[in-house]
């Protein structure tokens, strides 16, 4: 996790430092995330990204939060954006990625050296972090050997062109406010099976069988 946190913030002085994109973009690692900051960062944001592998890592209810807040998801189909999607459909979503009942397969073809499906931007990555255009390569040494095909067990180079589509397709529909918002506004609305009353009640009816007491118990 440190070496990833590395290559993190020296790609953002790469990028925070090219004069033709600084203006455009930039790129911010807030350490010490915690609720305070979520409070700030939440409600602010236009996308939430959650780029667990399918079937390996389960998508927190953070994804919840941020389309209460009128976020849009940009995902890959696991943990709980599966059940935001019932909710709100594919098409209010940007969904990439290998699904989970294909992704032993893809990786029985890793383990076979089989390299066909990779998208080439992914090897032009490696590349460039290999040539020390993010800093020292032999500091991200440990996180590349990870990368190889025969090694990647959480399926990035195969993912790394169906993100990208998915980015572009977040791209186009940004530029349509219209659109954004209608699909903002529906993912608001769908939320409302995940509020924490709801949940609450669900718990105490199918697992801690218990009721709610009366308001006049109350008194």
């Amino acid at each position: 996790a440190k070496c990833v946190i590395k290559l993190i913030l020296n790609v953002a002085e790469v990028i925070n430092n090219d004069k033709d994109t600084n203006k455009l973009l930039k790129v911010v690692f807030i350490p010490n995330y915690n609720v305070r900051l979520a409070q700030y960062i939440i409600p602010g944001a236009d996308v939430s990204q959650h780029l667990s592998t399918c079937g390996m890592e389960a998508s927190g209810t953070s994804n919840m939060k941020f389309a209460m807040n009128g976020s849009l998801i940009l995902a890959t189909l696991d943990g709980a954006t599966a059940e935001i999607l019932d909710e709100v459909g594919e098409k209010n979503m940007f969904v990439f990625g290998t699904r989970a009942a294909n992704a032993d397969a893809v990786r029985a073809l890793q383990h076979q050296g089989n390299a066909q499906h990779i998208d080439p931007r992914f090897h032009n990555v490696l590349t460039r972090i290999r040539a020390g255009d993010f800093g020292p390569p032999q500091e991200y040494e440990a996180a590349l050997s990870k990368l190889s095909t025969e090694q990647d067990d959480y399926l990035l180079g195969a993912d790394f062109g169906s993100y990208l589509e998915a980015q572009a397709r977040l791209d186009r529909t940004f530029r349509d406010e219209e659109e954004w918002t209608r699909m903002a506004m529906l993912n608001c609305a769908g939320m409302g099976k995940f509020s924490s009353d709801a949940t609450v009640a669900k718990y105490a009816q199918q697992i801690w069988n218990i009721q709610p007491a009366s308001s006049s118990a109350s008194r």
